[in-house]
């Protein structure tokens, strides 16, 4: 449909919590023509995941697709796209992981962020039907990177050692250098 402007940090909006799809709105033509939005959005950016308030729609709705393949996080699974209705996480391992975050709606910026190591994700289908996941890893730190933007979150706001914000072109010449994905602060 229409690839939209992605919302960047300092727009109010992206801190507002999105409020849960009703029932009606699941099953209105409007819902596909976000989702179509929100798809052709995160093509044309080229990103990972995309969620409804970056791009000013105060909903809980995001899409996620990963290809698969080598990265710097290491080898990825393919996640096919899909869209998550009123996403919910549960955490089920409190140990914490880190990765270099980055974001559509903070462009050209990476922060080392540690998050809960794996998480169980339950949200409604296209169909209406429960789903359910347990993600670990990467995959686990998607999810929350995504679903916090549904709760008026950014990266950012979890860094907890502001010397690791870092300009993208900055991390990779550190890693073309050393290597080693986690530089001391």
């Amino acid at each position: 449909m229409t690839a939209r402007t992605i919302l960047r940090m300092g727009d109010p909006r992206l801190r507002e919590p999105a409020r849960a799809l009703t029932e009606a709105e699941r099953t209105a033509p409007e819902l596909s023509t976000l989702i179509d939005d929100l798809v052709d959005t995160l093509d044309a950016a080229g990103g990972v995941g995309l969620a409804a308030p970056q791009i000013g729609v105060p909903l809980r709705v995001a899409v996620i697709r990963l290809n698969g393949g080598p990265s710097r996080y290491g080898e990825l699974p393919v996640l096919p796209l899909t869209v998550y209705l009123n996403p919910e996480i549960t955490v089920v391992d409190p140990a914490t992981q880190g990765f270099w975050e980055g974001c559509l709606s903070v462009p050209g910026l990476r922060g080392w962020v540690e998050r809960p190591r794996a998480v169980r994700v339950a949200w409604t289908d296209l169909d209406g039907a429960r789903q359910e996941r347990l993600l670990e890893g990467f995959l686990a730190t998607v999810f929350q990177h995504e679903f916090d933007h549904l709760d008026g979150r950014l990266y950012v706001d979890r860094i907890t050692d502001t010397r690791r914000l870092v300009f993208e072109d900055q991390l990779d010449a550190w890693l073309a250098a050393h290597g080693d994905p986690t530089p001391a602060a």
